[in-house]
């Protein structure tokens, strides 16, 4: 079955006995390893015991598919139900995981990890459609949703948050949930358990030079200053940015000026289509964002984004440097920017 919103949560709070495998996928890696040890934890307890839980790559799982039925049907020495843990799952797996879910064994719960799985993938079909599993998209937070993740994470330490700090955060973290929750430990480390985040705190502290250089590379891209992006792009990439993350974070930019560009084209004062955003434009970037608005419409955004989105395809299946390939859609995004608008 495919498992959304509310019943995907209900299924990772207390997986039904009846479900015997969760298929855990998408471009969010982080929450996918995250959401794969809480399934764990819940039906094993320690995930890091041997005794009850077993863990198998997609190679190992391809190599020898007859594994799969006999750490699902073993028993725990210490008593209890087992978890099955797969890594590294693709459409090579459909064939012995589809033999498991026609007749599984044992009562263990089967947690299978991929990535990035399209509509047409056989694998998120064939759990899609069985009885017994369960397919849960995982997929970046929206602004919303890393919002309340930024002042959930900061309270259970006893930390507050200023709403500017807030902001930074959401426009700074999201690509992957392992990496935004690592990040949030930094602010809770650098302000002190009890303590206040000020925006100073978080810019300190969160991501800085990659945070800050991305920041600085999504703008002069938006604004068609190919010279300043290549600059910025090569302190982001050397700072840890990855070519995949970068993409996603100069989509979800192009997104904010198109919305805005819309709602300029409906009548609002561009100054009236930026303070409607959510997260806020950062105030740094403001006079930067308002100029931008001038050099696309919504058509030329939409164009781009369709460049952005195969650009990370051919990330992940061309074998291409995707450093290259991140550089080479960025430039042509700045291109864009650049060329004359008709008054």
């Amino acid at each position: 079955m495919k498992a959304t919103g509310a019943a995907a949560k209900a299924l990772l709070d207390r997986p039904p006995e009846r479900v015997r495998a969760v298929l855990l996928f998408g471009p969010d890696e982080g929450l996918v390893r995250e959401r794969a040890a809480a399934l764990v934890a819940r039906v094993a307890g320690d995930p890091r015991d041997p005794f009850r839980v077993s863990e198998l790559s997609g190679a190992t799982l391809r190599d020898d598919p007859a594994r799969l039925a006999d750490e699902a049907a073993a028993i725990a020495m210490t008593g209890g139900r087992r978890a099955v843990r797969v890594r590294e799952a693709d459409d090579r797996l459909a064939a012995p995981l589809g033999d498991f879910l026609a007749a599984p064994m044992g009562d263990s719960l089967v947690v299978v990890e991929a990535g990035d799985l399209g509509p047409r993938s056989a694998l998120r079909r064939l759990f899609e459609a069985a009885a017994n599993a369960a397919a849960i998209g995982c997929y970046p937070d929206s602004a919303p949703e890393l919002a309340a993740l930024v002042v959930e994470t900061l309270r259970a330490q006893g930390v507050s948050a200023e709403g500017e700090a807030v902001d930074y955060l959401v426009a700074h973290l999201g690509a992957d949930r392992q990496v935004s929750r690592a990040e949030l430990e930094k602010v809770v480390l650098y302000v002190g358990a009890g303590g206040r985040a000020t925006l100073a705190g978080v810019a300190a502290c969160v991501g800085e030079a990659s945070a800050l250089s991305l920041a600085d590379a999504l703008s002069a891209a938006g604004l068609g200053d190919a010279a300043r992006l290549e600059r910025a792009l090569d302190l982001a990439l050397a700072a840890g940015a990855s070519p995949v993350g970068i993409l996603r974070q100069a989509a979800n930019h192009l997104r904010r000026i198109q919305l805005a560009v819309a709602r300029v084209r409906a009548g609002q004062r561009p100054d009236e289509a930026m303070a409607r955003l959510r997260p806020p434009v950062f105030f740094k970037h403001r006079d930067e964002f308002a100029r931008t608005l001038g050099r696309w419409s919504v058509e030329a955004c939409a164009r781009a984004l369709d460049r952005l989105t195969e650009a990370e395809i051919a990330c992940k299946t061309t074998g291409m440097p995707d450093e290259a390939v991140c550089r080479h859609a960025l430039l042509t995004l700045a291109g864009e920017a650049a060329r004359p608008r008709n008054p």
